[in-house]
């Protein structure tokens, strides 16, 4: 019985870690009590976090600065609290695995603009954020791996569409994150 129950706190811890790592800017999903344990909690950002280290990102033939949002914490909080965003500035996630993502603007102040990535940093889709929009907005791509937030209006303003291809002075966005 004791490997067993190991195994199954083993499972619930990645399953939490997973929970965590995927709510970035994402509305949370409704927790589970764990069967047989404590029910996981994880707390809401209250409060912005400070700036976070940036890169240049060439985003089609435009060039930005953009936070890099590597840790579970700084994916869930993201914009939120924040009162402004440079005009040329974004903010880029790794969400870990291809999935459908899913950003909302609980707590965010800034209009913004989210860029859906595949794998191969490729933008499949974008998508204009409306503040304080406790609204999920879904790609309707479940090869999401990444995401780039930028102001409201940056891609249209820059001529950066779907299809074009997302990378930084590190190289590609799988070789930005792997370091």
């Amino acid at each position: 019985m004791k490997p067993l129950r190991i195994l199954a706190l083993c499972l619930i811890g990645v399953l939490a870690v997973g929970l965590f790592v995927l709510t970035g800017c994402q509305k949370p999903a409704p927790q589970q009590p764990a069967a047989d344990g404590p029910v996981l909690s994880i707390s809401e950002p209250s409060e912005a976090q400070p700036k976070l280290s940036t890169v240049k990102t060439y985003v089609g033939p435009e060039q930005m600065d953009a936070e890099l949002c590597i840790t579970p914490r700084q994916i869930q909080t993201g914009m939120m609290f924040r009162k402004s965003m440079g005009t040329n500035d974004g903010m880029l996630f790794n969400l870990g695995i291809p999935q459908q993502a899913g950003f909302w603007m609980k707590n965010c102040y800034v209009p913004l603009s989210v860029a859906y990535i595949g794998p191969d940093g490729v933008i499949e889709e974008i998508h204009p954020l409306q503040v304080q929009d406790t609204n999920t907005v879904f790609s309707t791509a479940d090869n999401i791996q990444f995401a780039l937030e930028t102001p409201q209006g940056w891609f249209d303003q820059h001529h950066v569409t779907t299809g074009m291809v997302i990378r930084t002075e590190r190289g590609t966005l799988q070789e930005t994150f792997r370091r």
